[in-house]
């Protein structure tokens, strides 16, 4: 059998007759060929050098994401420009942007401004000369709690430059850092005049309000922030702590409620929650607040310690104990330097298992706090009797003498 390669079954498929090309037309159709490949290769050549419609398209991306409070997607994104262009000034002051707003947003994020801190110091070592890179530094700095480097690192760019606003901001932050109260307000005014970083400036205007006592004007300074981007996190906790500040209650409420209305998930909210219906002595509103605090962070040590703290205060030992042994267990096992370790955790699960009468579980707590105390320098104290509480016969583990 043969197959017949030049015909197919399908019906609309016709033969046809091979003809010859006129050398006209196939010099014509060369020729186009390589106008066309010249024309690419010549385009690609101008615009290696020039930024891309692609990068500005990028930058207004991170803007927009931020500007919307997806401090997740601005992060995402200004990494993402800065692998391509390491060099992007412009990306890396919005990342160290994005990444110290959002290390404010939950409990869990002060990792976010030590990266910030790491992005920063590198770039800016490399162009010492860039105020806007030097003055993202000093932000960075100031944030991770190096409020004299960020003063030094600021004040070089205002020498340089005296109305550039983040660097007058970081100033102003800064001196607030270290207690120079009156200055930073000062400073944060002159920000608040100087062009750009609206929201920021009035931010640190309310901050440095607050640091001075005025809790009517941080409020108003914050609100101001608010209207300029209704979408960040951080400044409905600053909203809510100006609001606590003075007694009231309701606006710190509704602050709290606006953080959970953006993240439905947020922790810090409901531990704020948690906090202000203790101070009201809602205790069944505070326990259910931090219950779901433990929920969503099972592993984070200052929910347990809240819940347990509240039982203990509406009268359930039990209860109290059981979640504040849990507070005292995830710091051992997590490895919290003893030094850094919540205290309270051990006490009053100690203060409850002696109202209960559960001598062994007092015992072994006790046992536990005295052994931290013998290896560093406890600033609380608790102390029973050499031979231990009166019901208890147990020896209990001596403190070394100091």
């Amino acid at each position: 059998m043969r197959i017949d390669r030049r015909s197919s079954r399908l019906s609309f498929r016709k033969q046809r007759r091979v003809g010859c090309l006129s050398p006209t037309l196939l010099l014509g159709v060369v020729l186009g060929g390589l106008i066309t490949l010249s024309w690419n290769w010549l385009g690609q050549w101008f615009s290696a050098g020039a930024p891309t419609n692609e990068t500005l398209v990028d930058l207004k991306s991170v803007e927009a994401a931020f500007n919307q409070g997806d401090l997740d997607r601005a992060v995402e994104l200004a990494q993402q420009m800065l692998a391509v262009e390491p060099d992007n000034t412009a990306a890396r002051v919005l990342l160290v942007h994005a990444l110290i707003y959002r290390s404010y947003t939950e409990y869990n994020r002060d990792a976010d401004r030590d990266a910030a801190l790491r992005s920063a110091s590198a770039a800016a070592a490399e162009k010492p000369l860039d105020n806007d890179l030097q003055a993202a530094y000093a932000f960075a700095l100031q944030a991770s709690q190096q409020p004299a480097t960020a003063v030094e690192v600021a004040r070089k760019v205002l020498d340089r430059q005296p109305d550039h606003a983040l660097a007058r901001m970081a100033l102003a932050l800064a001196y607030s850092g270290v207690g120079s109260h009156d200055v930073a307000l000062r400073e944060s005014l002159r920000a608040v005049a100087s062009p750009g970083w609206r929201v920021d400036t009035h931010r640190a205007l309310a901050l440095a309000y607050s640091g001075v006592g005025d809790y009517r004007n941080a409020i108003d300074s914050v609100e101001r922030a608010i209207r300029l981007n209704d979408r960040l996190i951080p400044l409905y906790f600053e909203r809510a702590l100006y609001a606590r500040q003075i007694g009231d209650a309701d606006a710190a409420t509704v602050a709290y409620f606006r953080v959970l209305a953006l993240d439905s998930n947020n922790v810090k909210a409901r531990f704020r929650l948690c906090e202000l219906s203790s101070v009201l002595r809602e205790r069944e509103a505070a326990i259910d607040y931090c219950r779901q605090v433990t929920e969503l962070a099972p592993a984070w040590p200052d929910g347990w310690y809240q819940l347990g703290r509240e039982y203990f205060l509406q009268g359930n030992f039990r209860l109290a104990q059981q979640n504040l042994n849990r507070c005292s267990t995830l710091q051992v096992e997590q490895g919290t330097p003893v030094e850094e370790r919540r205290f309270e955790c051990w006490y009053l699960q100690g203060q409850a298992a002696e109202i209960l009468g559960d001598c062994p579980a007092l015992l072994a707590t006790y046992n536990e706090y005295r052994a931290m105390a013998n290896v560093a320098g406890l600033t609380q104290t608790w102390i029973y009797p050499p031979e231990g509480p009166t019901f208890c016969i147990t020896p209990i583990v001596p403190t070394v003498a100091a």
